[in-house]
């Protein structure tokens, strides 16, 4: 049976915050755009992802008129903790760099942007999805909609927001992209826990176990995270036994009282870091963790995701309305520049503050050094909290 054929100017792939940010940044610029999501809007809505904005994201939310719930139930913080040797070393961000943060979760930005959508309605549980053209001036997408039709959607650009195992950037054709990949010989099990945090900011924590994070969804809700080995069994893992562990690691020689709370969410995430280079290979364009993957120590995936987009959208912008291509012509240049950066600051948060199975007393003590440096040094502190509050999109 033939496809029934529609048409737009940018067809987006992915409907996590990447995708869904672009599509709304691009209708304020009075272009058109549909999105595609293999996963139902509940699944997408629910999915537990990143808790951390950097001070642009927030920024930029306020901007475009989504921030009111994001300051009416997320959480400012204006500094972290580093623990180690049992004791805090507090990071001022906010004294330090005049920037803060807020936890409010990946999801729950999700939800306002769904929320806010506007333009043809988000296409959920596609499947079978494919890119043509994409060397050429007129693509198109094909796929199959959630009533099991067949669908083209012809457009004047593609956006690859479908994360790192999704099929915009195999679409590329071999040898076209240069990728660099990093696997690390741990991973993080990571617990949601009703009930409330138990310090006000977040505590990263250097343990001879092991790394473990203090972290937080909202008053009522702890998010907590502790260095396993990336074969881990979850079912190894009952309530009671992550608890202990956390207890372990989390101690400090004051005392640190640890809440505890039934778990309402446990899995193990493997860390990785990942780029893909260029960005871009003809009319289609690749932003978020379709492109590059950090490891979670440094939070920032998603904020990455935002960046990557607010450049994609300016650069759509300028194309689609005045026949300007520089923007996207310098689209993978400019992003690359903010991903290698949060790639080696995600990779120094990792490897400062993580235990490397494989290291040796030389390392484990090059690991301190670094910490009780970072701790006492204004200098070092300063450009940790830079890094960590955000740099700027472009």
């Amino acid at each position: 049976m033939a496809s029934k054929v529609t048409s737009t100017q940018v067809g987006i792939i992915g409907a996590g915050p990447a995708g869904l940010l672009l599509s709304h940044l691009l209708h304020r610029e009075g272009i058109d755009s549909v999105v595609l999501e293999a996963r139902d809007r509940a699944y997408v809505e629910q999915r537990v992802r990143a808790g951390v904005c950097e001070q642009p994201t927030v920024d930029l939310l306020d901007e475009i008129g989504l921030g009111t719930r994001l300051h009416a139930e997320g959480l400012p913080h204006h500094g972290f903790s580093l623990r180690f040797d049992g004791e805090d070393h507090r990071i001022a961000l906010t004294e330090l760099t005049g920037k803060s943060i807020t936890v409010y979760g990946q999801q729950e930005i999700v939800k306002d942007l769904i929320a806010a959508h506007a333009g043809p309605p988000i296409e959920f549980e596609v499947s079978d999805v494919d890119v043509h053209g994409i060397a050429s001036d007129t693509p198109s997408v094909t796929y199959t909609d959630s009533g099991g039709h067949r669908r083209e959607l012809r457009c004047e650009v593609i956006a690859g927001c479908d994360g790192f195992h999704g099929i915009s950037r195999r679409a590329i054709p071999a040898g076209a992209l240069r990728t660099f990949d990093r696997e690390y010989p741990f991973a993080w099990l990571g617990v949601l826990a009703k009930t409330p945090p138990s310090d006000e900011e977040l505590i990263y924590t250097h343990h001879e176990r092991g790394f473990a994070l203090h972290s937080m969804r909202s008053p009522e809700i702890t998010r907590l995270y502790l260095q396993v080995a990336p074969d881990e069994d979850i079912a190894a893992w009952p309530d009671e036994r992550i608890f202990a562990e956390l207890r372990a690691r989390l101690a400090t020689t004051g005392g640190f009282a640890l809440h505890e709370g039934p778990v309402l969410d446990k899995g193990v995430t493997p860390m990785r870091s990942f780029v893909a280079e260029p960005m871009r290979y003809g009319s289609l364009f690749l932003a978020g963790d379709a492109a590059h993957i950090v490891p979670p120590t440094g939070a920032k995936g998603m904020n990455l995701a935002v960046a990557d987009v607010v450049v994609l959208s300016r650069a759509l912008s300028d194309l689609l309305r005045h026949n300007d291509s520089a923007g996207v012509e310098s689209y993978s240049d400019t992003c690359l520049r903010r991903v290698w950066r949060a790639e080696h600051f995600s990779w120094f948060m990792t490897s400062m503050l993580h235990v490397d199975p494989a290291a040796d007393g030389f390392g484990r003590r090059l690991q301190l050094s670094q910490l009780r440096y970072t701790a006492s040094s204004t200098a070092a502190a300063t450009s940790l909290a830079e890094n960590y509050v955000g740099l700027p999109f472009t």
